[in-house]
């Protein structure tokens, strides 16, 4: 027989049972993982506790930040929290196994039983304290100038007041003006609020809000009473970190037009900036944190100048006409008529069908020191080129273009992987690693810009972050921004950007890359040039390219390819047949919409050419791809392109001269 004890490793013997700690225990290490210092004593009776919680302000002044209920029958379970750290959860005790439906319904029922009975016993010491501290703040005195606390901070008593044994007291108010609560402070700048007073959403105002201006919002009274004394503006006291948000939201909606600033304690544990950042999100306000740890008082009493630091310098944003149009502003261009300086750009294409070739072309010789692209001045730059995919194809294609036009070395820099730019997390990521460059890009690649936009491309709000994300970068670094996109699946989609119409008003240059047909060249059209007339049209191929040293796995050379241009392809024949059929239908709705001319020139205005398509049949979508100036393909694209008509405010003119003539002699003759 074997043995198996040996096999085993010796005798066997059952796990050992876990040893659970006690309940009260239990609840007194959740209090600590939550950064919280418990009481020595828990219990677990059903009614609300208060503790010193260890946070800011409590130890030695008597003041209970915190608080805890909890139930012992059943599964042990209660909810516990602090108001001054604005945090608050539940809590259930571990039993030593897996707990059944009933159990958790049981927790859930005890849950709410908590809430409702901290709510009530809240309700109730709310309506007591409101009456108690009226009688209080009224017997209170004016506080001296010489109070210590007030020497100690270097602030004047703002209508700060003094309780009959020295403590400083200062008032709490609902926006009605209703007193609320008070708040104690002694000589050592221990606080402690009057028991049982509501504060959530309460606050004191330092100064009037008669005069428009700025409004400032502070954690504590010191705080708030150095910037008051430093601005001579507003100054909301909310009194804890997370009052700031309610605070802020009664201020929005009393002030809905005023600039709410949120001043930020600089804490160690980042509540403070967290509670004002998330003010600012949801109330339009600006973050103003001193960048030392401390709050407001802190960093002017060191020496800071907190009033630089509330009032940054007003930017240009608003400039006079007058100077904004003395200067000559020429428009500065990365490839002349192409890639336009501090712009946004996008290049679209299907994909495989070419459009990273091209913009890498165009990166690779201002990379390499400028040059001449396709008869236009490429400027020399530096490039950052976020690459999202395909970097093993990447590497062979810079190889190739390095091998084919003897390139040395090239100022550009290329990312391992994509990010979600339009994140915090992911633009700070992107944002340090280029600020660590040894120089500042004149151009950064987005490639492409699905692989780095975290959401939906079809929604504009998704697409609004990303287009935000690629201002701050263009903004920051004084760069251009190319993004990198595919076209939509169906043909008609093929002249335009996949996703929001968002993206392309944003736009400053829009180019499709369009794929070569039946033998036929690559296409790069440019569909919108804001400030500059659209360039014609350039036709490319892409020759391939054996890169010296390179092998694959079977020791065959490896191949890649670069863009070459090449002559615009011999269509006349056919060309001259799709113009006249445009011509004829663009005459037709003339004559139909009663034909006007202006000058010797026939007029035919847009909304008689969209009736008269409508009328022939075509559908909706249709007129419109047929009437648009960027699809040079259709109606108006194409006779604009060949020369024949020319765009007015309200329609088109008939340019080409034989034309114009004969229909205007025909237009005699029948008159």
């Amino acid at each position: 027989m074997a043995d198996l004890a040996h096999i085993f490793g010796g005798a066997w013997s059952p796990p050992p049972v876990p040893v659970l700690a006690s309940p009260e225990q239990q609840l007194q290490d959740a209090m600590r993982d939550a950064g919280l210092e418990p009481s020595d004593t828990i219990y677990l009776d059903g009614k609300i506790h208060r503790f010193r919680s260890g946070t800011k302000g409590s130890p030695g002044h008597g003041d209970k930040p915190g608080w805890y209920i909890a139930f012992s029958d059943g599964i042990p379970a209660g909810r516990f929290g602090c108001w001054r750290a604005g945090m608050e959860q539940t809590w259930r005790a571990e039993v030593g196994r897996q707990l059944n439906q009933a159990d958790e319904m049981a927790f859930a029922r005890r849950m709410s039983e908590a809430k409702a009975a901290r709510d009530i016993e809240q309700a109730r010491k709310h309506e007591v304290a409101a009456d108690v501290v009226d009688t209080i703040w009224a017997e209170c005195i004016g506080a001296s100038p010489d109070h210590p606390y007030l020497k100690r901070k270097g602030i004047a008593p703002h209508g700060a007041r003094v309780t009959g044994d020295g403590r400083l007291v200062v008032p709490l108010y609902d926006q009605d003006g209703v007193l609320a609560s008070l708040q104690y402070i002694d000589a050592e700048g221990g606080k402690l609020y009057h028991p049982g007073g509501q504060t959530g959403g309460k606050f004191w105002v330092l100064g009037s809000m008669d005069e428009p201006g700025s409004i400032y919002v502070a954690e504590g009274f010191a705080t708030a009473a150095t910037i008051h004394q430093v601005t001579s503006r507003p100054v909301v006291v909310a009194y804890s970190a997370s009052n700031l948000v309610p605070v802020a939201g009664t201020l929005r909606n009393l002030h809905p037009t005023s600039e709410l600033v949120i001043v930020a304690d600089n804490d160690k544990s980042g509540v403070g900036q967290r509670y004002a950042e998330q003010s600012c999100a949801k109330h339009g306000a600006r973050m103003v944190m001193p960048p030392d740890l401390g709050d407001a008082n802190d960093y002017a009493q060191a020496g800071g100048d907190l009033l630089a630091l509330l009032t940054p310098p007003v930017n240009d944003w608003l400039v006079p006409a007058d100077s904004f149009s003395a200067q000559p502003a020429p428009l500065k261009w990365l490839v002349k008529s192409w890639l336009q300086a501090d712009a946004l750009v996008m290049v679209h294409g299907p994909s495989g069908g070419g459009k990273t070739f091209v913009v890498l072309d165009w990166c690779l010789r201002m990379a390499n020191g400028g040059g001449q692209w396709a008869g236009h001045k490429v400027r020399p730059g530096n490039v950052v080129y976020l690459a999202g995919e395909g970097h093993h194809g990447l590497r062979s294609r810079i190889a190739a273009w390095k091998h084919r036009h003897e390139a040395a070395k090239f100022q550009m820099w290329i990312s391992q992987s994509g990010c979600d730019l339009n994140t915090p997390e992911g633009y700070q990521m992107a944002a340090a690693h280029i600020r660590s460059l040894p120089k500042t890009p004149d151009v950064i690649v987005v490639d492409t810009l699905h692989r780095f936009l975290a959401g939906d491309e079809n929604s504009a709000q998704d697409a609004k972050t990303m287009l935000d994300a690629c201002a701050r970068l263009m903004h920051e670094f004084e760069c251009s921004v190319i993004l990198v996109h595919h076209t939509g699946v169906s043909d008609e989609a093929q002249h335009r950007a996949r996703g929001s119409s968002a993206w392309r008003g944003a736009l400053d240059i829009e180019i499709s890359v369009i794929p070569g047909k039946e033998g036929q060249p690559m296409q790069l059209v440019q569909r919108k040039s804001k400030d500059a007339e659209l360039a014609p049209t350039v036709y490319v191929e892409l020759q391939k390219v054996n890169i010296p040293g390179w092998l694959d796995e079977d020791g065959q050379p490896v191949t890649s390819a670069v863009i070459e241009q090449v002559s615009a392809p011999v269509q006349a024949a056919r060309q001259d047949t799709k113009i006249d059929a445009h011509r004829k239908m663009w005459e037709a709705a003339w004559w139909a919409s009663g034909a006007e001319a202006m000058g010797d020139q026939p007029f035919l205005g847009r909304t008689a050419l969209k009736d008269k398509l409508t009328t022939d049949g075509n559908a909706e979508r249709t007129v419109r791809n047929m009437i648009n100036p960027s699809y040079q393909d259709k109606l108006i694209g194409a006779l604009i392109a060949a020369g024949m008509i020319k765009a007015t405010s309200s329609g088109w003119l008939m340019v080409d001269k034989l034309q114009a003539s004969v229909m205007m002699m025909r237009k005699s003759g029948c008159g």
